[in-house]
């Protein structure tokens, strides 16, 4: 995929004098769907006119945001098991922060990966996990995948929640040390600002296949994944505000905020 493919429709000029970059990651059309049929998520995002407009978007597939024109390149997931809501929230107010602060950096953003899984408040889209299928040809994890790689992106933070009685079913990050070290680094930065746990492995993609996060430090991509916990397709009390922290640290490791 080149560059231009993942630019290939822009939208809102509402946004282009704040150096934000809005578009749909290419061949994900039919992953969109109405945030707002899921209320439990949609109650709780502020009723402004960025938001409006990611919603809008949303409807047409999976959207991309790029703020920021310089290095490092990182880029923030949400959404891969769309009933995971906290993270989701979180990221688009990072987003409103970003837009509103100096950024040292260039931060790409997915708040709903798959909008569809959002909307009907589902762990799977089309009957798929997301993050077991980065190596699938043409999944939506696949897509983003090859987007940080042709994007030349530095590093990826893959943000989901976790449930009391799941796995991992406490508040932590997961990284590795090979064959990525730096991996391991930022995992453990976030873990101590943070407050909660690192899970570290020794090598990569070994207890998982195809997870975002093992797939791109197999590559040397550092990757991390940042859990909080919240029931399944619920807010838990703060865990959103838990999830943008967790966000703000990844940034903060390669000092872009």
């Amino acid at each position: 995929m080149e560059s231009d493919d993942v630019y290939s429709e822009n939208y809102y000029n509402i946004l282009e004098s704040l150096k934000c970059n809005i578009s749909l990651l290419d061949s994900c059309i039919n992953s969109g769907g109405y945030i707002s049929a899921n209320q439990v998520l949609y109650n709780k995002i502020p009723k402004n006119d960025i938001f409006k407009d990611l919603l809008n978007i949303a409807i047409k597939g999976t959207p991309l945001i790029k703020i920021g024109n310089s290095g490092p390149k990182v880029m923030i997931v949400a959404g891969i098991h769309g009933n995971e809501l906290p993270p989701q929230l979180a990221c688009l107010y990072l987003i409103d922060y970003l837009l509103s602060n100096e950024v040292n950096g260039t931060v790409y953003l997915i708040p709903f990966a798959a909008p569809n899984a959002s909307m009907n408040n589902s762990r799977s889209f089309n009957g798929v996990d997301l993050n077991r299928s980065t190596l699938d040809e043409g999944s939506i994890s696949n897509i983003i995948y090859n987007i940080v790689g042709s994007e030349d992106i530095e590093a990826v933070g893959d943000f989901h929640s976790t449930s009391l009685n799941s796995n991992p079913g406490r508040e932590s990050v997961f990284s590795s040390s090979h064959p990525t070290k730096l991996s391991y680094e930022i995992g453990k930065y976030i873990a101590s600002s943070v407050g909660c746990q690192l899970i570290n492995y020794n090598n990569a993609g070994i207890l998982y296949k195809g997870a975002l996060e093992d797939e791109c430090n197999k590559i040397g991509i550092p990757a991390v994944t940042c859990e909080v916990v919240s029931p399944f397709g619920f807010m838990a009390p703060n865990s959103y505000k838990r999830s943008l922290l967790q966000m703000f640290k990844f940034l903060s490791f390669f000092n872009i905020i």
